[in-house]
């Protein structure tokens, strides 16, 4: 991934450097198991951890040669670890390798994402509740509906992100599995203790059933997992696109001082860390339907998933991680206007108390439809005019017999709207 969008933390993760000292660790404890059940002399494995180092460079200068990873690997070792080294991988294929280092670096990464995913639901929580009865209007097809409150609104974020992080420890615990099976996975030359012995040296669990490879279709839903969470991540993004436009400016994203917003126009401030979650966002999807492909291979195994996961490896994951880490920053800091929300909410002159005033006359007894006819004409002349939709109901000599003042007054007020705000509350945040 390009240094632009990559965090340290994570980046090393997939590093070359990291690969192949799982590598070396899958290679070690199988070697302590084949001691253990006399597979293998005694002092293998302590001679490699001992002398085995990983070298970057010479690795990738033998593969050239040999034109294949693991034996450059091994070759390495060897190299360094002298005669004993020739007892590493008895009984094993490549893929016991491949695959097993490849969940735990699925693994390293989920972790590190759930702590983005936690700082997000922190910060949601604290602006939830400081925005619990901030009205705003609630829209429906981008059209004012009926009140609602900016804290609602974050709630129901935090409720998805709530939900994303149960959806990741599941992607995750389906990727901690690992693999010392064998060519075709029979343990034909290898014993199945030494597998049980390095997952649980790994911290994973053996795999059940396992061909040449680990089955993909675990790797499928940790990937499908990453793209749920990027619609998320935009979901939110958009909204605040939305909210941040001029003609309604109900929040902003943080703005510094010396910030330019465009290289033509110096009043410009445009929400362009919401616009790039927003492509970054496409960018973690797209890898989903590839990782969807790899289900699929060949009999017992054939090459075609290995390039896809090289690439989507380490680019979802450290895209996601960029992703949720400029989430969080965009969420605390944003700049919520709330004096803008309630002129916003008044705009259209009382015709978010429709549904109420359709409501209340069907109660007075006339028909739902002849209610749904009278609430609407005056709804569209209240548009059209430009006049307070209360005083064109008070006018109406129909209304008028069937709904007092009073009552007309009591229902051009938020505060119905907001009765049970504390109650959705206690439920998402119990």
């Amino acid at each position: 991934m390009i240094h632009r969008y990559s965090r340290k933390e994570i980046t090393n993760i997939w590093s070359e450097e990291n690969k192949y000292k799982i590598w070396l660790d899958v290679e070690i404890f199988a070697a302590e198991a084949m001691e253990k059940y006399k597979v293998i002399p005694k002092g293998v494995a302590s001679i490699i951890k001992k002398k085995g180092k990983i070298k970057v460079s010479r690795i990738h200068q033998i593969e050239k040669r040999v034109k294949h990873d693991v034996i450059a690997f091994l070759t390495s070792i060897t190299e360094q670890a002298g005669i004993k080294a020739r007892y590493l991988h008895q009984g094993m294929t490549s893929s016991d390798v491949l695959d097993t280092s490849f969940n735990i670096q699925l693994v390293q990464s989920g972790k590190i994402l759930l702590n983005d995913i936690d700082k997000i639901l922190f910060i949601l929580k604290k602006k939830a509740n400081k925005y619990k009865m901030t009205p705003c209007i609630g829209r429906s097809h981008g059209i004012h509906a009926e009140p609602i409150t900016f804290g609602l609104k974050l709630a129901s974020f935090y409720e998805e992100f709530k939900r994303n992080r149960i959806r990741l420890v599941n992607a995750i615990n389906d990727v901690s599995t690992c693999a010392i099976s064998g060519a075709v996975g029979t343990f034909s030359n290898i014993n199945p203790k030494i597998e049980i012995y390095v997952a649980k040296k790994l911290k994973l669990k053996p795999e059940p059933v396992s061909t040449q490879i680990i089955p993909r279709d675990r790797h499928a839903h940790y990937f499908s997992i990453l793209g749920i969470i990027a619609g998320s991540i935009e979901r939110v993004a958009t909204e605040i696109r939305h909210l941040q436009r001029t003609e309604v400016y109900e929040l902003q994203e943080y703005f510094s001082n010396e910030q330019k917003g465009s290289s033509a126009m110096p009043h410009k401030k445009n929400p362009i860390l919401s616009e790039n979650l927003t492509g970054l966002a496409r960018m973690i999807r797209s890898y989903v339907t590839p990782a969807l492909e790899n289900i699929s291979l060949w009999h017992e195994r054939d090459i075609s998933h290995s390039s896809v996961e090289r690439n989507i490896g380490p680019d979802a994951n450290i895209t996601l991680d960029f992703a949720l880490s400029r989430l969080a920053n965009i969420l605390d800091k944003m700049i919520v206007y709330p004096k803008k929300m309630i002129n916003n909410l008044n705009m259209t002159r009382g015709l978010v108390f429709s549904q109420e005033l359709m409501l209340e006359l069907t109660k007075s007894g006339i028909s739902k439809e002849k209610s749904y006819r009278i609430v609407q004409k005056h709804a569209k002349s209240s548009f059209n005019k430009n006049l307070k939709l209360k005083d064109l109901v008070k006018k109406d000599k129909l209304i008028s017999k069937n709904l007092s003042d009073k009552e007309i007054d009591k229902i051009f007020n938020y505060s119905k709207h907001f009765k049970n705000i504390n109650y959705i509350f206690k439920r998402v945040f119990k």
